[in-house]
C-alpha cells in the first residue's frame, strides 16, 4: 500500500453502517454530525440495489442523518454510467423501486443483461430469459456480487448467487460495477479531490466494503454491526486496517487518531 497521506476523505457504507431498514444503527445520527464536524469530505457510498437514489435519500433523512442526496453514490448509479458508456439496451434484472435511477435508458429490444438484488424476478422463466440472451452474446452486468445482507428478519441472499448462476450455466464472466470493484471506489473518490491514500472507508462487509478499499489504496475499517459475523475480519488479506463494535466507534478513532 502506498505512503498514507493527510485524510482528506471518509467514504461511509449505508445499510449495515448506517442503519437497517427503517432502524438507525444506535448512535449513528450524533457519530456523523461529529464527523461532519471534522475537516474532511464525507460521501455515502452503497451497493444498495433494491431502491432508487431518491427513496433512499428519503429514508435516511426520515432517520434524521445529516446528508444531501448528492452526497450519495451508488452502484445503481454507476452501472447507469456503464450502460450510457457502453450503448447497450438492458434486460434489467432490478426492483421496480430501482427503475427510476434508469429513466431514459432504451430497454426495448434488450441486448444485455444488467442483474441487481430483484427478488421479485428472481424465477426461473425470468432467469432463463436472461441466460438465452447471455447465449446469444449479450454481456452480463451486474451491479454488484453480494453474498448476502441484512433485514429486520435476519440475513438474506444477495444478488451474487443469481449472477454466479447465469456466470456458471452461461460458462462467462460478469461484469461488476460496484463494491469491491477498484473502479467503484476511484468513481466515487474523483468529485472530492483526493487520492486513495488520503481516504477511509468504513463498512460492515469484510470482502466489498473492506477488502474492495484497501485494495484501491484506502485504509478499511469494519463495523460489526449489519452482516458482520464473528471472524470476518480474517477472511481478506490485507486484514482491516480497523475493526470495531460500530460507526460511533469507528468515528471516534479517526476523529482521534487520524486527524
Amino acid at each position: 500500500m502506498a505512503a498514507r497521506r493527510a485524510l482528506k476523505a471518509v467514504l461511509v457504507d449505508l445499510s449495515g453502517t448506517l442503519h437497517i431498514e427503517d432502524s438507525a444503527i444506535p448512535g449513528a445520527q450524533e457519530a456523523l454530525k461529529r464527523l461532519r464536524s471534522a475537516p474532511f469530505a464525507v460521501k455515502f457510498v452503497t451497493n444498495t440495489t433494491k431502491e432508487c437514489k431518491r427513496t433512499l435519500f428519503e429514508r435516511l433523512k426520515k432517520l434524521e442523518f445529516d446528508l444531501a442526496e448528492d452526497e450519495i453514490f451508488t452502484s445503481l448509479t454507476a452501472a447507469r454510467n456503464l450502460l450510457e458508456h457502453k450503448q447497450v439496451r438492458p434486460m434489467l434484472l432490478v426492483e421496480d423501486s430501482a427503475l427510476e435511477d434508469f429513466q431514459g435508458i432504451d430497454t426495448s429490444d434488450p441486448n444485455a443483461v444488467v442483474i441487481g438484488l430483484a427478488p421479485e424476478h428472481f424465477n426461473y422463466q425470468t432467469m432463463n430469459s436472461a441466460f438465452r440472451l447471455i447465449l446469444d452474446g449479450a454481456p452480463l452486468i451486474a451491479i454488484h456480487k453480494a453474498r448476502y445482507y441484512k433485514r429486520k428478519d435476519g440475513l438474506a441472499l444477495g444478488p451474487g448467487p443469481f449472477v454466479t448462476g447465469l456466470e456458471y450455466a452461461a460458462d462467462t464472466k460478469a461484469t461488476v460495477v460496484g463494491k469491491p470493484e477498484k473502479t467503484f471506489f476511484l468513481e466515487a473518490l474523483r468529485d472530492l479531490g483526493c487520492s486513495p491514500e488520503e481516504a477511509v472507508m468504513i463498512g460492515d462487509d469484510a470482502r466489498d466494503d473492506v477488502g474492495g478499499a484497501q485494495n484501491a489504496g484506502m485504509l478499511g475499517i469494519l463495523v460489526r454491526t449489519g452482516k458482520y459475523r464473528q471472524g470476518d475480519e480474517g477472511k481478506i488479506n490485507p486484514l482491516p486496517y480497523l475493526t470495531c463494535d460500530s460507526f460511533p466507534q469507528a468515528v471516534e478513532h479517526i476523529i482521534e487518531n487520524l486527524l
